[in-house]
């Protein structure tokens, strides 16, 4: 698979995001299963692995580490061949924010089974001062523990105040079809500053595959899509129009529409690395297949038009 660059950090075209493995879309899969999936991925290119401290079932304080210890398995033999990102979710405390960080890094890389974090990131902004959780960055990449750093769910105002003091390799923030916010100052920051923008939920969980047709797909417990905004069943039956395009565009291309869908943005933004996720091995190689899905400058511009004509109903936005 084509490479791109996160700053310095040079990673697969498109990357997996492992938190289904451990929450967010109902029942989790066995832990074998899982590392069989991950395994899977790298042996079809995948070269960039998400996960965060705070994944684990319901996202429960007693499950933290879940997803990181399954991560940590499948990665194990091939630890220098890919690259790791984790997330920590500073709790309000006092004392100092090098020690604070530093205790959840720890701990994340024993879970990981791991002498440093590729790229760690800042989960959530919460009290503390983001100059401080940069400069707390900026000490444990010159001591060797992560190679790069990053935030999540923020816009310029706290991506500028802290690239002054340690320079990003990455923002993740959602972006896809229907999440299109960080186009307008995100993405172009980045690309100015060599920050790369990896995009989480690239295909609105699951909306732009085409599969997601009703309601009554969802399970009930521990399954996001029972409140992401543009699924919700009104919202879901009108933006069928879009759905309809993307499936009419994708049989002329012979790809899928969630493939589709993560090509259009990698066409669009040399800065942009989806992250796709997934429990199902099928869907897993069927992601990672986008970076394949080459578009023209008029099919771009064919789609990107159509685009232009649908009005999508729901909203999430990336500044939390």
């Amino acid at each position: 698979m084509k490479t791109r660059k996160l700053r310095d950090i040079e990673v697969s075209e498109v990357g997996m995001g492992c938190m289904a493995f451990s929450h967010g879309y109902g029942a989790i899969p066995d832990e074998r299963y899982s590392i069989e999936a991950i395994r899977g991925a790298y042996d079809a290119g995948c070269t960039f692995f998400d996960t965060a401290e705070v994944y684990g079932p319901n996202l429960a304080r007693s499950q933290r580490g879940h997803n990181e210890r399954i991560v940590g398995k499948a990665l194990s033999g091939v630890r220098d061949d890919v690259v790791i990102a984790t997330k920590l979710f500073l709790d309000a405390g006092i004392g100092s924010t090098y020690r604070r960080i530093r205790k959840h890094l720890e701990a994340s890389m024993e879970r990981l089974q791991t002498d440093h974090v590729d790229l760690y990131y800042l989960h959530r902004m919460g009290s503390t001062p983001i100059e401080d959780v940069a400069e707390a960055m900026g000490r444990l990449i010159d001591e060797g523990l992560v190679d790069g750093w990053g935030l999540s769910q923020v816009g310029v105002d706290t991506i500028s105040r802290a690239q002054v003091v340690t320079p990003l390799s990455a923002v993740q923030n959602i972006y896809s079809m229907v999440e299109r916010d960080v186009e307008r100052e995100v993405i172009p920051y980045c690309a100015e500053h060599r920050i790369g923008l990896v995009a989480f939920s690239p295909v609105a969980s699951g909306l732009l595959s085409g599969k997601v047709r009703s309601t009554s797909q969802f399970e009930q417990i521990d399954d996001v899509r029972t409140w992401v905004p543009q699924l919700s069943e009104r919202n879901l039956k009108a933006n069928m129009p879009l759905v309809d395009m993307l499936e009419s565009f994708a049989a002329q291309k012979a790809c899928t529409p969630a493939q589709l869908s993560m090509a259009w943005m990698l066409h669009k933004n040399d800065n942009v690395v989806p992250i796709p996720g997934s429990k199902n091995k099928g869907r897993i190689l069927e992601n990672l297949g986008a970076a394949e899905v080459e578009l023209t400058e008029e099919e771009f511009a064919q789609l990107e038009a159509a685009l232009d004509k649908i009005t999508v109903y729901g909203h999430r936005g990336f500044n939390r």
